[in-house]
């Protein structure tokens, strides 16, 4: 791991955060692609470091760890921004989360969800521009008394985001669920209540991920899964730049 010694320019740091549960996290194959370290995409460490990004990025869950989507996201975004950008992606979504557990502050596997949260915020600007939010959630919501009320507590919470990120339109790129569910009713309406939340939130872009295949668990992405969800909000993020 490779710790960034020289200073960057905060007006060139282009600051993504990423939240959720386990499909935000990372639960998949790990591989040597996804090693390669580039000048321009940095992330941290658990001390707080600023590295260069190499997954796995998430480092709450060790015995867990697994590709995530951020490296493939900044691979793609940096392709359609000035060369002058760098990208800092800042890891803060744990497994087995549920929305409540958020909005609540729960402890959750050693980490105040929100309260992690805020705090990454509030030294990450520190350092650059906080351009935007990906989110991965849901699965541990998909049951019939956390169905009804999904969205408007993805409301609740997206809002305290923005206003920790001073930005009310700080765009959020949120993930649909799979579609390979041994639950697949349940998971099929929570991306409804997105569907649903989103309609109302014009700074708020779903991408699709119907055809992923999961990493033969049934809950969590494959390898390809992921780094196409990072393409993917990639190019809904570029939207906001036109």
């Amino acid at each position: 791991m490779e710790i960034v010694k020289e200073v960057r320019q905060k007006a060139k740091t282009w600051i993504f955060i990423l939240a959720g549960q386990s499909n935000m996290a990372g639960r998949a194959l790990v591989e040597p692609e996804d090693t390669l370290a580039h000048q321009r995409i940095l992330s941290i460490d658990k001390e707080r470091q600023h590295i260069y990004a190499k997954e796995p990025l998430h480092f709450y869950e060790p015995s867990m760890a697994g590709l995530d989507c951020g490296v493939s996201f900044a691979r793609t975004l940096i392709e359609d921004i000035p060369d002058s950008i760098s990208i800092l992606l800042i890891p803060t979504a744990v497994g087995g989360s549920s929305i409540s557990q958020w909005l609540g502050d729960s402890l959750h596997r050693n980490v105040k969800l929100l309260s992690n949260f805020k705090d990454h915020i509030n030294t990450a600007k520190n350092h650059g521009e906080i351009k935007g939010i990906l989110w991965h959630q849901g699965e541990s919501d998909a049951h019939p008394g956390g169905i009804p009320e999904y969205h408007l507590r993805l409301s609740e919470l997206f809002k305290i985001f923005r206003t920790t990120a001073e930005n009310e339109k700080l765009p959020i790129i949120i993930g649909e669920l799979g579609s390979y569910s041994r639950d697949a009713e349940n998971w099929k309406m929570i991306n409804s209540k997105i569907l649903d939340y989103s309609r109302s939130d014009p700074n708020s872009f779903i991408v699709s991920t119907s055809d992923f295949t999961h990493n033969g668990d049934g809950v969590h992405f494959n390898s390809t899964g992921q780094r196409l969800m990072g393409q993917r909000m990639a190019r809904e993020f570029v939207k906001t730049l036109k």
